[in-house]
């Protein structure tokens, strides 16, 4: 499967390597390629690690693609990919981004939005004939690609989304990177459940110390 990576930040760093472990063809999509690799080392030392990724601009990292991660920070995302909305047209978008700007040193920062809407919607609406599925985003970067490193891989991934297809492949995809527990909640508008659980995993890594756990629904 042909995969666009959007975003070089953590998630494209846990993310990227892993899909290529799979045997995938990462292409990796920035705003500015040549801003990327002048002023973000951490993406520099992945792409020598893994030469085979192909760096390009947002626009030239869709076309081809199987599946597009929307890797792009909250705040920023749906402002980012609404130009590309006709590019994305038809093409499975897999969700990560989270409500909230990590960049805020305010640990009150609200989620925002929140509780009647959610990034997700908001970008299935930005991308009208995009299939849009909300996953990952319950947990940080480096446990998305290694559910093992918790809990020995016994806890929860979730998906949203209104395209039961689209759902199917980003669900093979999660089985592949060897999530055992992946829980569909049903349409799209539950991405708000999963966005507002946030708050949930922010107050617990700061009781527990680590942003290295998961969420388990336990049947």
């Amino acid at each position: 499967m042909k995969i666009a990576v959007l975003g070089t930040g953590g998630v494209c760093r846990a993310l990227a390597p892993a899909f290529l472990a799979l045997g995938h063809e990462v292409t990796v999509g920035t705003r500015d390629p040549g801003a990327t690799l002048a002023g973000n080392p951490a993406y520099v030392q992945l792409a020598a690690r893994c030469p085979e990724l192909d760096l390009r601009t947002f626009e030239g990292a869709v076309p081809g693609a199987d599946l597009v991660v929307n890797a792009i920070d909250g705040p920023s995302c749906v402002a980012a990919l609404t130009p590309l909305a006709d590019l994305l047209a038809g093409r499975v978008v897999m969700d990560v981004s989270s409500p909230y700007n990590w960049s805020d040193p305010d640990p009150e920062a609200v989620l925002d939005p929140v509780n009647t809407d959610s990034l997700g919607e908001q970008l299935q609406r930005a991308l009208p004939q995009a299939r849009v599925v909300k996953t990952f985003n319950t947990l940080v970067a480096d446990v998305m690609p290694d559910p093992a490193s918790v809990g020995n891989g016994d806890h929860t991934v979730f998906v949203s989304g209104d395209d039961t297809a689209a759902k199917e492949v980003v669900t093979d995809l999660l089985k592949a990177l060897g999530w055992q527990d992946v829980l569909d909640l049903g349409g799209i508008r539950t991405a708000r459940a999963t966005e507002m659980m946030l708050r949930m995993f922010i107050d617990t890594s700061a009781a527990l110390g680590t942003y290295v756990f998961g969420f388990k629904i336990v049947r």
